[in-house]
C-alpha cells in the first residue's frame, strides 16, 4: 500500500479528503491496528508520512492509556 491508497481509503471511509500527515499517520495506525494493513505497509506509510511531516504529538504520553495505568 501507498500514500495514495491511504488517501483513497481515507475518503472512502471518513467522505472528505485531506493531505493533512498526522491525520493520515492516524488513519494508517488505526488500519493497522484492526488488522486492515499488516506491519511492512504501515512501516513504510509512516516513514513516507514522517517525510511529510507527521510528527508524534508531544503529549502523546499523557493521553496514553499503557503509560498511565502504572
Amino acid at each position: 500500500m501507498d500514500i495514495r491508497e491511504l488517501k483513497s481509503k481515507f475518503i472512502q471511509s471518513r467522505d472528505y479528503n485531506t493531505d493533512d500527515a498526522n491525520a493520515l499517520m492516524d488513519f494508517a495506525k488505526k488500519a493497522y491496528i484492526h488488522n486492515e494493513i499488516d506491519i511492512k505497509d504501515y512501516r513504510l506509510l509512516v516513514r513516507e508520512l514522517e517525510k511529510q511531516g507527521a510528527v508524534i504529538p508531544d503529549n502523546y504520553k499523557e493521553n496514553s492509556l499503557i503509560e498511565n495505568s502504572k
